[in-house]
């Protein structure tokens, strides 16, 4: 697969993500659910932890693209939910540090909701994936 980024305008580079790309050449695509901050069993982890939420979503996710034999440079788009915007911002190095050292940049958004499916859940993150 061939990504080409679209960046019309540089800002959003600094916040880790392409305003879009043109994906060439890809011959699978997945389509991954939200994923939260819950464990093996389904039960919500980390109540009031936006960081901890962030990071055990993160690893949700991994493991769902890691069963597509996938993983984070394969996203070729997110949606991030959040219950506080203000205290996810503060939080995104966590998706830095992840995302950045195989250099993804994937098109994002990041919406504030009133609550997620589970109340104690603050932050989602859903993703499409191609290969």
């Amino acid at each position: 697969m061939n990504r080409t980024p679209v960046n019309p305008w540089l800002w959003s580079l600094k916040l880790g993500y392409n305003q879009a790309e043109i994906l060439e050449g890809a011959s699978r695509q997945l389509n991954c659910a939200g994923q939260t901050a819950v464990d093996a069993d389904g039960n919500p982890q980390h109540a009031g932890d936006m960081r901890k939420q962030i990071v055990l979503a993160l690893e949700n996710l991994e493991a769902v693209l890691s069963a597509a034999d996938m993983g984070l440079a394969n996203i070729t788009r997110l949606n991030i939910y959040t219950t506080d915007v203000d205290e996810a911002m503060k939080h995104f190095d966590v998706l830095g540090a992840r995302f950045g050292p195989v250099s993804a940049a994937p098109p994002m958004t990041l919406l504030g909701v009133t609550r997620l499916a589970i109340p104690q859940l603050m932050f989602e993150i859903e993703a499409t994936a191609a290969d």
